[in-house]
């Protein structure tokens, strides 16, 4: 084989060289902004990158004492339990969840920043980044990130999501997060039935005084007035008045027949003075009952008021007490409880990253945005002047 000295086989290296050299100086821009974010997105995600493990649960929070209609799907179950009261403690519940109350327990019982922490995972996805500080609100910002808590509007249930860097923790987190959960229903049903049993209980202390006022007020008017019960001290003061009357009526008769037979019958004064005396006795009786400032019918007026009052009080002591009968017994029951309708699963296999969607998204992306800036330049360049 001859061979030309005048090109050297090891002459062609530098030209190849040369030649990819003055390519990536033409298109330096297409290679730094799309070409070196998806090599290092692919560096990143297919070498680097480390396992995460997502663990799912599911709950209702439901109200015993609410109907429930026949129906097969677990949309129509939830609707026929009511969403009312339910739907609030759901909130409140999924709000504790990503709570700060939340990480600090998870942080005394399952020990969360140093599974966060764990060395199987990657120096950018661990905690704290690489720019973070050791802190518990950066611990915070992270455990929004990595557990999610939010409603199903589909099917009605409430679900908690949590990712790690194993499967064990993911799935721990996840019971953890669901027993916190259900322990704060608890709470929320024991506050609620203390409130209702403390407000039942303020309602039969304000009647009970309201009562007792009541009763003070009628005896002391009864002292004041000096009667006991006017309508009966009145009535009977008006039968004695009536019977003195019919008396009186029976001697005036006599008197009338005996000045008419016998007008100078020495009987007479003393009839007459018996007549006069009995209406005496019934103008007395009257003025008892009417007529006078002290008589009694202008005392019942203000009797009668005071017994109303007595009467309502005593009325609204009853209500006050019944309704406190029916609060403890409502605290002997549990208003709403929650149940799980799947439990944390241990997962089997990583759910992220997606490597192979990721470094496709880097590449769309920078290849996208290195468009948009090649035609701001071009439109730039064509409307600039020639000089």
């Amino acid at each position: 084989m001859n061979v030309n000295p005048s090109f050297p086989i090891e002459a062609e290296t530098p030209v190849r060289r040369s030649a990819f050299l003055e390519w990536v100086k033409k298109r330096r821009w297409f290679v730094i902004f799309v070409i070196a974010p998806t090599v290092l997105a692919a560096i990143y995600y297919g070498l680097i990158a480390s396992d995460i493990y997502i663990s799912e649960s599911r709950f209702v929070i439901k109200n015993p004492d609410q109907k429930r209609g026949q129906v097969s799907t677990l949309a129509n179950l939830v609707q026929t339990t009511g969403l009312s009261g339910s739907q609030e403690q759901t909130n409140e519940v999924l709000a504790f969840v990503q709570s700060r109350a939340a990480l600090t327990s998870l942080e005394k019982n399952a020990g969360i920043q140093a599974k966060f922490a764990s060395g199987q995972a990657d120096p950018f996805a661990r905690f704290p980044g690489p720019l973070a500080k050791d802190s518990f609100e950066n611990l915070f910002k992270y455990y929004k990130k990595m557990v999610s808590a939010r409603l199903d509007s589909e099917t009605g249930t409430a679900i908690i999501e949590v990712r790690a860097f194993t499967a064990q923790d993911a799935y721990d987190i996840n019971r953890r997060l669901l027993n916190l959960s259900e322990e704060m229903v608890n709470r929320l049903n024991s506050r609620a039935q203390a409130k209702g049993i403390a407000e039942a209980q303020k309602q039969v202390d304000l009647a009970t005084e309201r009562a007792k006022a009541a009763r003070v007020a009628l005896a002391q008017y009864r002292n004041a007035k000096a009667l006991i019960d006017p309508d009966k001290q009145a009535g009977g003061a008006l039968e004695i008045a009536n019977t003195m009357i019919a008396e009186r009526a029976a001697l005036q008769a006599q008197l009338d027949q005996m000045q008419k037979v016998t007008p100078r019958n020495p009987s007479i004064p003393a009839l007459r003075n018996q007549v006069n005396a009995i209406s005496a006795q019934i103008a007395s009786q009257d003025s008892r009952v009417v007529g006078t400032s002290n008589g009694i019918a202008s005392k019942i007026g203000g009797y009668e008021n005071l017994l109303v009052e007595q009467e309502f009080a005593t009325e609204s002591l009853n209500a006050a007490n019944a309704a406190l009968v029916q609060a403890r017994a409502e605290a002997q029951r549990q208003q709403f409880y929650l149940e799980r309708v799947v439990d944390p699963n241990l997962p089997d296999m990583p759910l992220l990253p997606k490597r192979l969607i990721d470094i496709l998204v880097v590449a769309a992306a920078a290849l996208f945005l290195y468009f948009i800036a090649w035609m701001f330049v071009v439109g730039i360049l064509e409307h600039a002047p020639e000089d």
